[in-house]
């Protein structure tokens, strides 16, 4: 345990107001970098691309801070008629400055009081203070990411404090963490594990426009959204009593509480000039299961398990990301809605994200136009060894047409959904191939297959990504389907004649295996029969050159002639992406 000693100057002198000091990193629509306060970030909203964090989880928790105060300051939107008039209006964001300056003092970082995100006086039996490896989660306590700041980090100013405290309340791993005084948790001056942040365990989803102004308005929620239940009072920390040392435990109101959900309890160690030191415990412990009606910024799962344990149906957990899938591999749980995720249960196994079925809402009531393109961008955390540790962040994005979600038209989104299906079959018969060719040379199969695999989804990645991103333009969604089609047997039999060509003599000359009818010579060649034939099978008749496919959901005519984007610069008004904001990162 590393504990710093820590005795600095009086530190209720000092301050650094949120709401007037740059601490926020953006990155303007110009191609500049800088920080801005809380109040120029709402006031240069139309001119900011991006928000930029040390992390992309922490870029998510800003946000929903963001979120937090603009629900708050505009008291809404109460409806779609209320977004509506906001979205319209170019300073539709003004409200925010007065409200900043009345709840001025909550957003002071250093407070003797009331420190923004923090528990005054907080502190253990023996005073003991800690190093900010604690809240600095790219140097974490195990393996570091990228960072230069190995092995501790000694110092950070009072503008990257405060955007790791926002951090912490929302990604903080679990594990065994020293017992504050008045803690009634504490057994031997310790308190055992109570899970993580409120959002680690979420697989965070946000969507983005082409300026931070758009994308705060889109996933401004209105709180008359079928399916949003939001309690009255619902209201962000920063508008309830300070937090004592130990838990308050009570229910979640609605989104302004689990955006600034207070799941910690820290206070900054200061000499002054830099923060040197924090004092981290557990905050307010919030079961995730059922919280879907006031979460939106997560997909669901139905958990057939916590059912049978509970006694109750349905139960909906979070669903996280998988960090081996890339945000297109799951489009599926993105734009189906509940009808088609259902299939006839009783309940869906899945719920898209909320604030999906609020883009699906203003897309179907033209509100956004149906070639409207938005991101859906992917945020997690993966944690590992009983949640004490971060593995892995996971980050995407995902060009959208927002036709795709549009409620009465489902004609796009099942073709979308479709052509995923596609790209997994045709890729497990690259993998078959593979398997196949490590058989005939009498060699290990999975390791081969393995690998096929995750090169085929590496390969159809960034035409599927296109294909999606034109979709918004095409007249024909079936057709726009077979020529998917037809790029897939394309790449994918392309990748096939790579893995035959290096097969090598063993699995040319071909030995003898046993078979369901017996047993069969197989080499390269019976391989690679087999292989044409499942990739016929996998992506059907139109991906042959004027070919037509049987789309799942119906049959189309032939001879359709094959639609074009307009213009593949001209785009809606929201672009599909920026290159600065556009990156994936898997750490």
């Amino acid at each position: 345990m590393t504990v710093t000693e820590l005795s600095g100057p009086n530190e209720s002198q000092i301050s650094f107001d949120l709401t007037h000091r740059p601490w926020i990193g953006v990155l303007r629509t110009d191609g500049t970098q800088c920080e801005l306060s809380l109040r120029q970030v709402f006031a240069d909203a139309a001119e900011v691309r991006c928000l930029v964090g040390d992390l992309p989880t922490q870029e998510f928790a800003l946000m929903r801070l963001l979120l937090a105060i603009a629900h708050d300051a505009l008291d809404g939107p109460r409806d779609i008629g209320h977004w509506g008039d906001l979205y319209g209006d170019p300073g539709c964001f003004g409200p925010v400055a007065a409200y900043l300056d009345a709840h001025r003092e909550r957003f002071d970082l250093l407070h003797p009081q009331t420190p923004f995100f923090q528990t005054a006086g907080l502190r253990t039996a023996k005073d003991e203070v800690f190093a900010l490896n604690r809240i600095v989660a790219d140097v974490p306590n195990g393996e570091p990411f990228f960072t230069a700041r190995m092995p501790a980090v000694e110092r950070i100013g009072f503008a990257e404090a405060a955007r790791w405290v926002v951090h912490a309340h929302a990604y903080d791993t679990s594990g065994i963490k020293t017992g504050a005084v008045g803690d009634d948790r504490v057994k031997g001056g310790k308190v055992y594990p109570l899970g993580t942040g409120w959002a680690g365990g979420l697989g965070g989803i946000l969507v983005e426009g082409g300026t931070l102004r758009e994308t705060l308005l889109l996933n401004l929620v209105a709180a008359d959204t079928d399916g949003l239940d939001i309690a009255d009072g619902d209201r962000p920390a920063w508008r309830r009593e300070a937090c004592g040392g130990g838990s308050t435990p009570r229910s979640a109101t609605g989104p302004r509480d689990l955006y600034t959900w207070q799941s910690r309890r820290l206070r900054l160690h200061h000499d002054g000039a830099h923060v040197r030191g924090v004092v981290l415990g557990y905050g307010d412990p919030l079961p995730s299961r059922n919280m879907h009606p006031r979460e939106p910024l997560t997909a669901w799962r139905r958990s057939k398990a916590q059912e049978k344990k509970l006694g109750q149906s349905p139960v909906y957990l979070p669903r996280e990301h998988d960090p081996s899938r890339s945000a297109w591999r799951g489009l599926e749980a993105l734009v189906a809605d509940r009808a088609e995720l259902a299939q006839g249960q009783e309940a869906a196994a899945y719920l898209r994200p909320g604030v999906l079925e609020w883009i699906a809402r203003l897309v179907s009531e033209g509100l956004l136009h149906r070639n409207y393109l938005v991101r859906a961008r992917v945020v997690g955390a993966v944690y590992g060894t009983q949640q004490s540790v971060i593995d892995d962040i996971v980050e995407d994005r995902l060009a959208l047409p927002v036709v795709l979600l549009h409620r009465q038209d489902r004609t796009y989104a099942r073709q979308a959904i479709g052509a995923a299906e596609d790209a997994d079959r045709a890729v497990r018969a690259v993998g078959d191939l593979a398997a196949d060719l490590a058989r005939a040379a009498g060699s290990e199969q999975d390791g081969p297959q393995a690998a096929a695999r995750h090169t085929g989804f590496d390969v159809l990645e960034e035409p599927y990504r296109l294909w999606l991103a034109a979709m918004a333009e095409m007249a024909d969604p079936f057709a726009h389907r077979q020529a998917w089609q037809r790029e897939v047997r394309h790449l994918m039999a392309r990748l096939g004649d790579r893995l035959i060509e290096a097969a090598g003599d063993a699995a040319w000359r071909g030995r003898t295996v046993a078979d369901k009818k017996g047993t069969l010579w197989l080499s390269a060649g019976l391989a690679d029969t087999w292989f044409r034939g499942r990739l016929a099978r996998a992506l059907g008749d139109a991906a042959a050159p004027g070919g037509t496919a049987v789309p799942a959901d119906g049959t189309h005519p032939a001879g359709s002639p094959l639609p074009r984007p307009r213009d593949a610069a001209a785009g809606p008004p929201a672009t599909a992406a920026s290159d600065s904001c556009d990156t994936k990162v898997r750490v």
